[in-house]
């Protein structure tokens, strides 16, 4: 299962940012399917996710000024950020737990991540 992101860049203080991660490959399930950020210093944190089962989850630093949604049929999700500042700018990485249909068996997908910087 390959994720592939779009989106990012520079955007100024205020802006909004539209990221796009869909997973494509054959035979395939996901279960949770989102976005982590990793600001220069810091660990990976939730951003937001969309679960097949269980809905969606929010971390803490943005939960305000987002937007997430998820195409079931094509395997995507979309995360619209709005009034960004500064300390957003991180690197966005696109998750998905892949599962496996008769057994408990699951697995964490990463994508490459895709650099967002606010300034400026």
């Amino acid at each position: 299962v390959r994720l592939m992101e779009s989106g990012g860049g520079l955007v100024q203080p205020g802006g909004s940012v539209n990221l796009t991660c869909a997973a494509s490959g054959e035979d395939f399930v996901i279960n949770v399917l989102g976005w982590y950020r990793q600001r220069p210093g810091d660990e990976r944190d939730l951003v937001a996710s969309v679960a097949l089962v269980g809905g969606t989850k929010y971390g803490e630093s943005m939960e305000d000024r987002i937007t997430v949604s998820r195409d079931i049929a094509k395997n995507t999700v979309y995360l619209q950020m709005n009034n960004l500042k500064p300390e957003d700018t991180a690197v966005y990485y696109c998750s998905a737990e892949r599962v496996y249909v008769g057994s408990y068996y699951a697995e964490i997908l990463w994508g490459q991540g895709t650099q967002v910087t606010v300034s400026s």
